[in-house]
């Protein structure tokens, strides 16, 4: 079991990323360099031998292995993400980069997503140091930058230039699973990710004749790309439901004592309550409107008018998503991917995610571990083109009221320190035999 020292370690290493501003503004706006400095000098402290890889100055990863004691087993991946989303700090209760620990809680941007797994990583591999503890399987510890944003200087460059430092790796575990989900009636319910939408981030743009604003105009870019805009957003895609999907959806209808073939899905998320948001968002494939861009005087019609979505397909679902696009935009608008990365599906019958839930359940009696796919993406993407299958599995244990979700890329951002202490126990417990 991790010692006492780990439970300390992991606040104090929460915290002190948390102070080491990694704000991923887009675009290469980024330096993860003085958080990746900060975690080889731990994994160093423990023996450990990491690399610093870098495809521009700046955007630093770090890699390490650590020998399992069976060699003749496949490696496992354990990854986290050092960057983090912008945080406003005059909208904050705390600096967003104060790292404050008040009340036994740990404030600041990334406490969830995802310095407290990086800090889990490090306070577990360091306890196993100072205990001559070794894994069954080769681990390979992966702390990546960029993947707030395209991930091209984080896992993408990982994978594509540097695949054999995951040599022997088949499965691998990051963030957004293992997290307390209270659904209202005491029960407490333990999502671990098995799934992931794809990427559609899309740009359109509209083109038509250039005008002055009294004018008729016919051929208004603006008002073609207004037209295309709304039905993306007002269109109900059609359900689509996975096996991760499906086996969520049984699994929280049994707990509600549901009979989950018994009613068609939209009235099933009705009578699952609070336990629906876990499965809502990925019944379906989507498209967001989230930004505009046209014109440059009130009184001049432009000659062109973007826009950018947020679309997120289901395994399987992008060849339709394609295509749907192709209907919702029209002929007077052109719609082109400014990002795009695969959906994932993980089998959840199989040894490791039956490892995943006893560990959880070890340290959480009377748990209820259910699959669940998420609704945006990870670094699992970009390390699945090394046939790595991933899964979210980042434990915490959170009192009721402390929306998990809610948290992620939000204002006062934080983590309770005995939800930390938790994550330490899971972690080592599965990382020790998985």
């Amino acid at each position: 079991m991790a010692d006492r020292l780990a439970l300390d370690e992991v606040v104090e290493f929460t915290s002190g990323l948390i102070r080491i501003d990694t704000t991923n503004r887009g675009g290469g706006d980024c330096r993860e360099r003085p958080a990746a400095e900060y975690v080889a000098g731990r994994l160093a402290g423990a023996g450990l031998e990491p690399l610093l890889l870098e495809r521009v100055p700046g955007r630093t990863n770090v890699v390490a292995r650590i020998a399992g004691t069976d060699p003749s087993a496949d490696a496992l991946l354990v990854h986290g993400h050092l960057d983090v989303v912008p945080a406003e700090a005059a909208d904050w209760s705390v600096h967003p980069f104060s790292g404050e620990v008040r009340d036994g809680v740990v404030w600041g941007r990334g406490a969830v997503d995802m310095k407290n797994m990086d800090a889990m990583i490090l306070a577990v591999v360091r306890s196993w140091a100072r205990q001559g503890v070794r894994p069954r399987r080769d681990l390979v510890i992966a702390f990546t930058a960029d993947e707030e944003a395209s991930a091209e200087d984080g896992s993408g460059f990982l994978a594509d230039r540097h695949p054999e430092l995951f040599e022997g790796c088949t499965e691998g575990i990051s963030e957004s699973g293992a997290f307390t989900f209270h659904d209202g009636s005491g029960r407490e319910i333990y999502p671990i990710a098995a799934g992931e939408r794809g990427t559609g981030w899309l740009k359109l743009t509209a083109r038509g004749r250039a005008g002055h604003g009294s004018r008729v105009n016919a051929e208004n870019a603006v008002t073609r790309l207004a037209a295309a805009v709304t039905r993306i957003g007002e269109h109900r895609w059609p359900l689509r439901i996975t096996p991760t999907v499906r086996a969520a959806l049984d699994e929280l209808a049994a707990l509600h004592g549901i009979e989950a073939g018994s009613a068609d899905v939209d009235t099933l998320l009705e009578k699952l309550g609070p336990a629906a948001r876990l499965v809502e968002a990925t019944v379906r494939n989507s498209a967001n409107p989230t930004m505009l861009d046209a014109g440059y005087k009130v009184n001049v019609i432009p000659g062109e008018a973007v826009a950018h979505v947020d679309g997120r397909f289901l395994p399987g679902g992008e060849d339709e998503f394609a295509a749907t696009l192709d209907e919702l935009t029209g002929p007077d608008v052109r719609w082109e991917f400014a990002h795009r990365e695969r959906a994932l599906e993980a089998p959840v019958d199989t040894p490791l995610f039956a490892k995943m839930r006893a560990a959880v359940t070890e340290f959480a009696p009377g748990a209820h571990v259910v699959p669940y796919c998420m609704a945006g993406g990870t670094d699992a993407k970009q390390f699945s083109r090394l046939g790595i299958t991933g899964y979210g599995f980042s434990p915490l244990k959170l009192p009721p009221g402390l929306d998990y979700h809610a948290l992620f890329h939000g204002v006062d951002e934080r983590v309770p320190v005995a939800a930390l202490h938790f994550g330490v126990r899971v972690l080592d417990s599965f990382l020790r035999t998985a």
